[in-house]
């Protein structure tokens, strides 16, 4: 059973960074896609963006060019690196794991993937 855990939230002024860490255990696969989503208070759960096994990634627009993704293949760990960030980034932050779509053509849909885990809260402001 895969297991997903959160890590790095906090709070940060405006046009500062965060760090965020999902730790995954138990399951081994060599090809699958992971995703960061988050969901502002009141609002529905958005996608930020996504890896695939291939290494290529893909953001929401609303963050490119100031997050990124990456992940640790040994420690099986993503990454989440926030930079810049606005008010508006204020959220629960959650990755995801599922099976293999490569990312780079679309993000794919919360539905797509099978692993969720608990959540980071991440709060923007002033």
């Amino acid at each position: 059973y895969v297991e997903l855990q959160e890590s790095g939230g906090g709070s940060v002024q405006p046009g500062g960074s965060l760090t965020l860490t999902c730790e995954v255990s138990g399951g081994t696969y060599s090809s699958y896609c992971m995703g960061w989503f988050r969901q502002p208070p009141g609002k529905e759960r958005e996608g930020v963006g996504a890896i695939d096994s291939d290494g290529a990634t893909n953001y929401d627009a609303s963050v490119k060019g100031r997050f990124a993704i990456s992940q640790d293949f040994g420690k099986i760990t993503l990454y989440l690196d926030m930079n810049n960030m606005r008010l508006e980034d204020t959220a629960m932050y959650y990755c995801a794991a599922g099976p293999y779509m490569p990312v780079s053509v679309t993000l794919p849909p919360p539905t797509w993937y099978n692993y969720w885990g608990q959540g980071t809260q991440v709060v923007v402001s002033s």
